[in-house]
């Protein structure tokens, strides 16, 4: 038996979650960690963590340095969904962004 959250969610439920509002956010321009933080209101380190946990998913996320910028400057982009519906994630961004409590 799993251990649930106060919200009565499991820990499996809120970490596929945030992997595909994570995908859903970059898909629809919010393709940065600064932005994804702003978003998310979750910490550089977590969006960060769950950026690479994405593969774990088949989601291919790549970074695109800008170019002529410095430092790891410039945004990510899902190329590759894999076993993933987009159209099922945006149809159902309301209930995951609530499950995950963010704004």
């Amino acid at each position: 038996m799993s251990k649930e959250g106060a919200a009565g969610v499991s820990k499996t439920r809120t970490s596929f979650y945030r992997r595909l509002y994570l995908a859903h956010l970059i898909a629809t321009g919010t393709d940065t960690v600064v932005a994804i933080m702003a978003a998310t209101g979750m910490p550089r380190r977590t969006a960060q963590d769950t950026l690479s946990a994405l593969a774990e998913l088949d989601l291919l996320c790549e970074f695109k340095q800008t170019p002529g910028a410095r430092h790891q400057q410039g945004h990510y982009r899902i190329s590759d969904w894999g076993p993933i519906n987009p159209a099922w994630v945006a149809a159902h961004i309301d209930q995951i962004r609530q499950t995950l409590g963010y704004p």
